[in-house]
């Protein structure tokens, strides 16, 4: 049951994230440039790999799809720790591709974002590191 909760924690943790992403991404002015010129600019430049889209377009793109990304996780993990336990706990190929999402999403977040979501997921990873050694106990 420990082991249950602790992983349903930590995916409920990046769901929480994900939800709280897309909602900022859009609705809100969280994600936004301090500076309007910059969304300006941003709205008016392509990428050099294409001139489809600009690079405002990508960003919230980006954004969403990140979002998108921690929600899917979430839902999954937290669904099979909650409803699909021995199938979660008993393959290791589950185990080690949700260990290295956490973890990358660990790393991404000390380098690129700040505190809140570094934070958050380290809490995320520790609850998703504890619940594995509960399930072997």
């Amino acid at each position: 049951m420990i082991a249950k909760s602790l992983m349903a924690a930590s995916a409920g943790i990046l769901l929480a994230l994900g939800v709280i992403h897309l909602t900022y991404t859009f609705a809100g002015a969280q994600l936004t440039p301090r500076d309007p010129t910059l969304q300006i600019a941003m709205s008016q430049i392509s990428p050099v790999l294409t001139r489809e889209t600009t690079m405002w377009k990508a960003w919230v793109g980006f954004n969403a799809s990140h979002s998108i990304g921690a929600i899917l996780f979430g839902l999954i993990y937290g669904y099979l720790a909650l409803l699909q336990s021995e199938i979660l706990f008993r393959s290791h190929f589950l185990l080690i591709v949700g260990l290295a999402m956490v973890g990358g999403l660990l790393v991404l977040s000390k380098i690129y974002w700040f505190s809140v979501p570094f934070w958050s997921i380290c809490v995320s990873f520790a609850c998703y590191g504890a619940s594995v050694v509960a399930s072997r106990t």
